[in-house]
């Protein structure tokens, strides 16, 4: 098995720099697996690489992705 990582969205840092705002593409996460926890909540696995996040916060990138690490059978 090996793992791949889906495009979700996009991360970036708010105009005014006190937030990040992040935009998901609505048929990408409707596309996600989902896990339930024992309460029956269900929850959809997000990623963001953190030195990614770290170099929005910082203003030295304009953006980074949100994925989904997928599992794939070859």
């Amino acid at each position: 098995m090996n793992e791949v990582s889906q495009l979700v969205g996009y991360l970036r840092r708010g105009n005014a720099g006190g937030a990040i705002k992040i935009s998901i593409n609505k048929q990408a996460f409707e596309d996600c697996n989902s896990y339930t926890t024992s309460d029956g909540q269900t929850y959809i696995p997000l990623v963001v690489s953190l030195s990614a996040l770290r170099k929005v916060i910082e203003g030295e990138r304009a953006v980074t992705t949100v994925s989904q690490i997928v599992e794939v059978l070859e």
